[in-house]
């Protein structure tokens, strides 16, 4: 007999070896009374689906789709689910799964006719979907050799599977079936259909939404948030993946296996600073505008986007342009430490707008504009005080303010400004490649990667520190950066297409050091099991001036 832990409530009871998760859950289900419906479980700190089999003594953590791995689970089932409809319906369509946007999906879809998406086909694929999911259609595994499961895909043309499983490095690799339909997931799927209640699906710009459950709620759907900017953004850099031919990992990997990484760097890298050169000169020609001329700055983004390095590079063009570049932190104008808001356990919640003191900030700003000089405060982080330390500016002939900060597009920060006189810009990494068609690469976990490396590699966290403070840190995007990045003028995405293969030969050894008996397990045994997809290149060959040295070390800019 096993010995089975239920984390959830700490009690112990004894099973039969070959039990599954299901059985399990069932056999705590009445004492537990979980709020939400059970759609996977972590065992010994490892997401797996609810019909894996226990052959030793265990911990099960039972979680629902609000947990990170949770969610995963039930939005990768969906996902096939809608593959499925879709194949079903229109044979020989194609679906890509392309990215997160308005708290759903978009997905690219293709009918094999090239005519354009109606509304009658997406209710057709809808109707198709709750069939589906009222025969409770069963998802099971099969766990093959990887040249059994790269002959099963290359028979169905799914050419972007066989160079991913390819490429892998994998002696066996795991596929689904749904019905007679297969697909490749690179995690587990909840047990059936059945699990899938809450869900939508309607046209977006071109394509479609898939709408998910809220993160808080399961129960409903996710608010849906009109996104154009971060759209266009997301298509500009679909169409540079079709034309460097790298959609997805596998054709990243064909491309470092033929030696083609050291021009995949400099590429990615061009196309960077030209993205930079051209803000550039936008500021420039608004700067020397007769009419409402471009005065600050305002540059923000969430955790390890590049904003530094960014602000950094876009000073110098600045500078190309004849322009004088001035920037000052909003760091200095956080409020006495005794004065910071709290969080509810009673930390200090100093991503809260309140940690910043907008009334001061906002008079200085307006003073500048006046053309006075101004006394700028030092935010002393050991007295937890601000000083005035004579630090003295002002605005010089062709000078222009730039301010970064998590706050700096939020309105409250710059209300006596006006809106004519700012440049507002977002930076975040929105991910570069997909695994194939259907398995898309959140950006959080991009920048999480690099926050990791960062971390570590500064002596500030532990990967398992890093981890830790993850959640919280993406609780703050949601309510003080992400509401106002639709205001930006303009986007930068700071990915690079060969990114995930020269984070891996960083990360690797870094998640390696977190401890398995430890809940940050989970996330970095998923972390090394993604990266594992892309094949490994030395950051040798990466530029002291890319936004990758502010995360792998070895920029040429001064922090």
């Amino acid at each position: 007999m096993l010995q089975i832990r239920c984390k959830n409530n700490n009690v112990t009871k004894s099973f039969y070896e070959g039990t599954s998760l299901l059985e399990v859950y069932q056999e705590f289900a009445e004492d537990l009374q979980m709020p939400y419906p059970v759609v996977s479980a972590k065992v010994n700190n490892t997401s797996q689906g609810l019909k894996f089999r226990l052959f030793q003594n265990r911990d099960v953590e039972f979680l629902d789709a609000r947990e990170g791995s949770g969610r995963r689970v039930y939005v990768r089932s969906l996902c096939f689910v809608l593959y499925k409809a879709a194949s079903d319906i229109f044979p020989g369509s194609k679906l890509f799964i392309e990215h997160p946007l308005s708290r759903g999906y978009y997905c690219n879809f293709k009918k094999r006719t090239g005519e354009p998406v109606t509304d009658e086909d997406i209710e057709q694929i809808c109707q198709r979907m709750q069939e589906i999911i009222d025969l409770d259609m069963p998802f099971r595994r099969t766990e093959a050799t990887t040249e059994e499961a790269v002959r099963v895909f290359a028979e169905r043309g799914f050419q972007d599977k066989v160079k991913l499983l390819e490429t892998c490095g994998e002696i066996y690799s795991d596929y689904y079936t749904l019905g007679d339909t297969v697909d490749y997931y690179y995690g587990p799927l909840v047990p059936s259909a059945g699990y899938l209640q809450v869900w939508g699906l309607e046209r977006y710009a071109d394509g479609l939404l898939l709408r998910v459950p809220d993160s808080k709620n399961p129960t409903r759907l996710a608010e849906k948030v009109d996104m154009p900017r971060t759209f266009d953004v997301f298509a500009e850099k679909v169409r540079w993946d079709i034309i460097m031919r790298l959609s997805n990992a596998g054709d990243v990997n064909k491309a470092i296996l033929r030696g083609f990484a050291s021009e995949l760097i400099q590429v990615s890298e061009a196309l960077q600073e030209k993205k930079i050169v051209k803000i550039a000169e936008e500021i420039d020609r608004r700067y020397h505008a007769s009419e409402n001329p471009i005065r600050i700055v305002l540059i923000t983004g969430p955790s390890s986007s590049g904003k530094t390095t960014f602000c950094k590079r876009l000073s110098v063009q600045l500078l190309a342009c004849g322009l004088r570049p001035l920037s000052f932190s909003t760091d200095d104008y956080f409020v006495n430490r005794v004065d910071t808001p709290l969080l509810p356990d009673g930390r200090y919640d100093f991503d809260n707008i309140g940690a910043v003191d907008c009334k001061l900030f906002d008079d200085h700003l307006s003073r500048l504009m006046r053309g006075e000089r101004v006394e700028i405060p030092e935010y002393n982080f050991t007295t937890g005080k601000r000083e005035y330390n004579g630090k003295r500016i002002k605005l010089q002939p062709e000078s222009v303010l730039i301010i970064e900060g998590i706050h700096a597009l939020n309105p409250l920060l710059t209300e006596q400004i006006p809106d004519s006189a700012k440049f507002r810009i977002y930076v975040s990494a929105l991910t570069s490649v997909s695994l194939d068609d259907h398995n898309w690469v959140p950006t959080r976990d991009n920048r999480l990667l690099r926050r990791i490396i960062r971390d570590y590699k500064k002596g500030a966290f532990t990967a398992r520190e890093t981890i830790s403070q993850w959640p919280s840190v993406c609780e703050a995007e949601e309510q003080w950066i992400f509401p106002f990045q639709e205001t930006a003028d303009v986007m930068f995405n700071s990915a690079l297409n060969i990114e995930f293969a020269v984070l891996r030969s960083n990360a690797e050894i870094i998640l390696s050091t977190v401890p398995r008996n430890c809940p940050e397990y989970a996330e970095a045994h998923r972390l090394k099991k993604f990266i594992h997809y892309f094949l490994p290149v030395s950051d040798k060959e990466i530029p002291p001036t890319s936004i990758m040295r502010e995360f792998v070390g070895g920029s040429s800019f001064k922090y």
